[in-house]
């Protein structure tokens, strides 16, 4: 029997920690390792909007560059622009052949829209915040 497609989550990690005024700009890694902790704890049952079992791709930039993938979520560190990452991300998806959906977790509409482009579904960053 074949394994169920996996959707692939990809979160604009510094669109997503930017969300909630909680002082991460004094520790804007700590900040994306400590979203990193909490969306791995949802890889196999998901979120209200997003059911699991989902791989999550979390994408840093900047000061949070080098904050380690854990088991569950896969983490990219952009060289350069994050949204561009992204945006490579859900080109990839699209051309594999296993049809396996893209969601891109951000609230920034330029990002959307080029995202959506490559067929990616979005969603903005309350769909995984823990409730």
């Amino acid at each position: 029997m074949r394994e169920p497609i996996r959707p692939m989550i990809v979160v604009d990690g510094a669109n997503v920690v930017g969300s909630v005024p909680d002082g991460w700009w004094r520790d804007r890694r700590g900040a994306a390792e400590r979203l990193r902790d909490r969306l791995a704890g949802h890889t196999a049952e998901g979120f209200p909007e997003l059911p699991g079992p989902l791989e999550l791709v979390l994408v840093v930039e900047g000061a949070a560059r080098g904050v380690e993938s854990v088991p569950g979520v896969r983490v990219e560190s952009a060289t350069g622009s994050g949204d561009d990452l992204i945006v490579e991300l859900a080109a990839l998806a699209a051309r594999e052949t296993d049809g396996r959906p893209c969601v891109v977790v951000t609230a920034d509409r330029e990002l959307r829209e080029r995202v959506e482009r490559h067929g990616a579904r979005c969603v903005g960053p309350r769909a995984v915040r823990d409730r």
